[in-house]
């Protein structure tokens, strides 16, 4: 096991819908992600803790006018959305490898769209950790563009309740939450709706074959 990681973690450096910046060194991409990898100006959208990636490429499939850019540390999972991403083509997928505590550095001012957080660690004893702590909020403000969204879809209890907290807290514009995602859409969502929130991770699967409820909200914080 641990030698396929090493076979795919080095062959994914060669792929050329990933980066792997160097740490507190300019990124070439920051502020010019648009104009130098996706060459268009269409809208940037990241999964921050992709692991594999499967909503960055699921979304770049169901979205081909927009652009998805998936960030982890474990640049061995990320092998398996990098490589489907080349396999259908989707030029509109790319791929990060940094720890989210330093995103702000390899993105612009308003130069993101949206952010997934897609079954991310609930840090139970890190509350500061958590991926909708005002820590990081503040670093997500610095990248979106005005009125960016972001997403968030868990199977933990404790990191939704917290999320909620927050919203409520520091009155964030709440735009939809559901404690049972699946049991609560909507019979009348558009199906382009129901296949993204419908897109399972990894994880999701693991989680919902023990029985875990799904729980999403989205929201804006500028």
């Amino acid at each position: 096991m641990a030698k396929n990681k090493l076979k795919r973690f080095a062959a994914v450096k060669n792929f050329d819908n990933f980066y792997e910046p160097v740490i507190k060194e300019e990124f070439h991409l920051k502020g010019k992600w648009h104009a130098e990898h996706f060459h268009n100006d269409n809208p940037i959208i990241l999964e921050l803790g992709c692991g594999k990636g499967e909503y960055t490429v699921g979304l770049a499939k169901h979205f081909p006018n927009k652009n998805f850019i998936g960030v982890d540390i474990k640049g061995s999972r990320m092998f398996v959305g990098a490589e489907e991403a080349l396999e259908l083509g989707l030029s509109n997928a790319a791929f990060l490898r940094t720890r989210i505590d330093f995103i702000e550095d390899y993105f612009d001012a308003n130069e993101v769209e949206e952010i997934w957080l897609t079954f991310s660690d609930p840090q139970p004893k890190k509350p500061r950790k958590r991926l909708t702590s005002p820590l990081f909020i503040d670093r997500y403000r610095k990248i979106l563009k005005p009125g960016g969204v972001i997403h968030l879809k868990t199977d933990s209890d404790l990191l939704f309740e917290y999320t909620e907290e927050q919203i409520r807290e520091h009155k964030y514009n709440q735009l939809e939450l559901s404690w049972d995602l699946y049991g609560e859409l909507p019979a009348d969502l558009d199906s382009k709706t129901q296949d993204i929130l419908h897109i399972r991770t990894h994880y999701e699967k693991l989680f919902t074959e023990k029985g875990a409820t799904i729980k999403y909200c989205r929201f804006t914080v500028n």
